[in-house]
């Protein structure tokens, strides 16, 4: 009878060096190169429309100041005027004329014929119309002694009788302001840009740089190299991601590979001796007497042995599957408690038959997502090691079988009452064709543990072998379902 108690919830060569024009040319083709074409372009056009912005303000800030300042002027002289006539606006401008040349105004009075009345403009500028409004034109002025020719901007007022009033400033200050602004811009841009241009070189050579490593890496690896990793930077930038990713499928690869040759020493090893015994016993059947009986049993013994070699070849393929992860649409969500329930029903007649008593610790709604035969088979080689070499020694006793929660973990443990595994041997029974001494006389081939520990990490899961008091407690911890 099964016992069963409710628990309430608690290889290719590396690269050749190429030349530096080979560098360059390969440079330009990438894709590195191209972004840092694309961020150069888009800096180059800010860096234009700032420049252009802050030249088209300065420039209008100042024609803007000029023209206000000749408003005022105009203002003035348009309520001397109102004030007192002809004569008296002649006599101020005349007064205004006269004053500091440094000040850069220009004044003009003229009567209906052109001739000048006052001003210190010697005479209506040459090919400047004679109409109200906002005029430019060139005039001569002394600089240390000399004549020179200055940028002017004026206004003119037409007075009644087609007297004439121009007023207006020397306007090369300001010209010569917004050519020392042009020239600053356009150097600040041109430093700006040469700073854009090795800045997105610099992006894409490091780009690259980080790329070649990658690259490098890889045709190591492919060249036999598996202890090859690409280099970390410590940025936790998005290379660093990639890397970390890598490594940790290179350590996989490697993993793998590793596995892979330790299973073909160790399946060269361990069928080895009893492919020798089933040649012998053939042999010997072949040229013994011709006794039908003897030649029975030698036939027997050979099925026998071959069976034992298909059972190890079939064990060795269900670890691969369970260990690659094949099958894994095989996945379904399983209520725990059910898997040990079936496995433990199937095993009840031989514990019986062994003095055994199977008890039955289930904490319901224990639900992971996994492979239902996978989970069994596992089960399965525990609940048969358990009645194999607790049996051996014990010659009955008790056999526990636990589900249960335990956080964020499914819990499945099987517990014995027999001699139980030494601590220092813990590890070392999960790897393949491992037997310890004492079980040397056990019929086995050392692969159930190994085939407990692959169908644990198909399930994300951990096993481990934990002392009993006495006897041995094995213990699968398996991430439950979500939600």
């Amino acid at each position: 009878m099964v016992a069963e108690r409710l628990l309430l919830p608690a290889a290719r060569p590396a690269p050749r060096p190429r030349r530096p024009f080979e560098q360059q040319r390969r440079l330009v083709r990438t894709h590195a190169f191209r972004l840092a074409a694309l961020y150069f372009l888009v800096f180059a056009a800010s860096v234009l429309s700032v420049l252009l912005f802050v030249y088209w303000t300065s420039a209008n800030f100042v024609e803007r100041q000029t023209e206000a300042t000749l408003d005022a002027e105009i203002t003035g002289l348009a309520e001397q005027y109102a004030q007192r006539g002809l004569s008296g606006l002649v006599q101020i401008v005349a007064a205004r004329s006269a004053g500091d040349p440094g000040d850069a105004m220009l004044y003009l009075v003229t009567a209906p014929d052109g001739r000048p009345l006052a001003g210190n403009i010697a005479g209506w500028p040459q090919g400047v119309p004679a109409r109200s409004g906002w005029l430019s034109f060139n005039v001569e002025t002394k600089v240390h002694g000399q004549l020179a020719t200055h940028p002017a901007r004026a206004s003119l007022i037409i007075m009644p009788g087609g007297y004439r009033l121009l007023v207006g400033r020397d306007i090369s200050d300001a010209a010569a302001f917004r050519n020392r602004v042009k020239l600053t811009l356009l150097w600040s841009g041109l430093v700006a840009l040469g700073v854009g241009l090795l800045g997105g070189a610099a992006m894409s050579r490091n780009l690259l740089r980080r790329v070649e490593l990658v690259n490098r890496t890889s045709a190591r690896v492919m060249a036999g190299n598996l202890s090859e990793r690409v280099p970390i930077d410590g940025t936790s930038d998005e290379f660093d991601l990639l890397a970390a990713n890598l490594n940790g499928m290179l350590d996989q690869i490697e993993r793998l590979m590793t596995a892979m040759r330790e299973v073909t020493d160790d399946v060269a090893h361990d069928l080895k001796t009893p492919l020798s015994r089933l040649r012998a016993r053939l042999e010997l059947a072949l040229i013994g007497p011709a006794d039908p009986g003897a030649q029975s049993e030698a036939i027997r013994a050979a099925i026998d042995e071959a069976d034992r070699m298909l059972a190890t070849f079939n064990a060795l393929l269900r670890i691969a599957e369970a260990e690659a992860g094949a099958g894994r649409d095989g996945a379904e969500v399983l209520d725990l408690g059910e898997v040990a329930r079936s496995a433990a029903e199937f095993y009840e007649p031989v514990a019986e038959e062994k003095r055994f008593s199977l008890i039955l610790a289930i904490e319901p709604g224990v639900a992971i997502r996994g492979d239902r035969h996978l989970l069994s088979q596992a089960l399965a080689n525990l609940l048969d090691n358990a009645l194999k070499y607790a049996g051996k020694y014990a010659g009955g006793g008790e056999l526990e079988v636990r589900v249960l929660r335990h956080g964020e973990q499914a819990v499945l443990e099987v517990a014995d009452r027999g001699p139980g595994i030494p601590e220092a041997d813990r590890e070392s029974v999960f790897d393949r064709f491992v037997r310890l001494e004492p079980s040397r006389s056990t019929p086995g081939n050392g692969l159930g543990l190994s085939l407990v520990r692959a169908v644990a990490h198909r399930h994300h899961g951990t096993v481990s072998l934990l002392d009993n008091r006495p006897g041995l407690r094995v213990r699968l911890e398996i991430p439950m379902l979500a939600g």
